[in-house]
């Protein structure tokens, strides 16, 4: 199910074998729902380190290399790209989706790739423009122009009717995939992990960092994760101010439901509640696996 709202190191490990993955797709290949939009990703990346001096930030560096990889170990990491897919585009193969390209009807524009970037939330865009400085006859870079008019809106001026065609042709190239992961990691991955390890939280907390970073956007508005994590720290201490872990990530987990719910009070928060919650609640803080979740009423399996 791809979420409504658009949501990167070294190519990742390869993916470790699956036992099991039950899951149903619309006759498009995937299921949709409509939403909140999610916070534009040209929100600052690392908004929560804007105000700190060059020692502090050195004095993190030094902190995070002692503690262990959590989700950015090769397979932790492997995991987290199959449990997100699954939220997102109801399959563990992640890697199926850097062709993807579709209007889900959320206002967004296209959302395209492995994580959803968007036309109309800056991050498709600066993808795009990444990957062309490199590779400037890439199939996308004609494009560059539409996409920046529509930046910001849902048009496809511009961008009909070649633009999906030309996407899904570039993504068979080995360089764009690997701008795809960049640009995650840069983005989404890299941050979420980084902060969730300085707020003192274990591998299934820098998880649910990492998926709220996905959906919500990296904004610090009241619907970005910047904005969800500042709300959660007013109602529970972080493991890093000597909370709990498990009530800080509880309360998260609320406030990212309520987000969820506050412009659609139909949306799904399976990828929550038989999820994510799901783990939590079962006291797998390392994100151990095998694992087993539903997203939706399908149930998925990682050995």
């Amino acid at each position: 199910m791809k979420r409504a709202g658009c949501l990167v190191l070294s190519f990742l490990a390869l993916a470790p074998a699956a036992t099991a993955a039950v899951f149903f797709l619309s006759p498009e290949g995937r299921a949709h729902d409509t939403a909140a939009p999610r916070t534009p990703a040209s929100a600052a990346a690392r908004p929560f380190e804007d105000g700190k001096s060059a020692a502090e930030r050195k004095a993190d560096d030094e902190l995070i290399a002692d503690l262990p990889a959590g989700l950015a170990a090769a397979d932790k990491k492997e995991l987290a790209q199959q449990i997100v897919a699954s939220a997102e585009n109801s399959t563990l193969d992640w890697r199926g989706q850097y062709g993807y390209v579709e209007d889900i009807d959320d206002g967004q524009g296209y959302t395209a790739g492995i994580i959803g970037f968007c036309t109309g939330t800056h991050d498709l865009l600066t993808l795009v423009e990444r990957y062309t400085k490199g590779h400037p006859d890439n199939g996308l870079a004609r494009y560059l122009p539409a996409l920046r008019e529509v930046d910001g809106t849902d048009s496809h001026e511009g961008l009909d009717p070649g633009f999906a065609a030309a996407w899904k042709a570039e993504a068979k190239v080995a360089a764009f995939r690997k701008a795809q992961d960049e640009e995650r990691d840069r983005v989404y991955f890299d941050p979420a992990v980084r902060l969730a390890k300085l707020d003192g939280l274990g591998t299934l907390g820098q998880f649910i960092y990492y998926d709220a970073m996905v959906l919500h956007g990296p904004g610090t508005g009241p619907s970005g994760f910047y904005g969800l994590r500042e709300l959660a720290m007013k109602q529970a201490d972080t493991p890093s101010q000597d909370g709990s872990e498990k009530a800080y990530l509880d309360i998260f987990l609320d406030i990212r439901r309520k987000a969820m719910k506050a412009k659609n009070p139909d949306r799904d928060t399976t990828r929550i509640d038989t999820a994510q919650r799901q783990f939590l609640y079962d006291g797998n803080l390392s994100l151990k696996t095998p694992l087993t979740w539903k997203v939706y009423g399908e149930t998925f399996h990682v050995a």
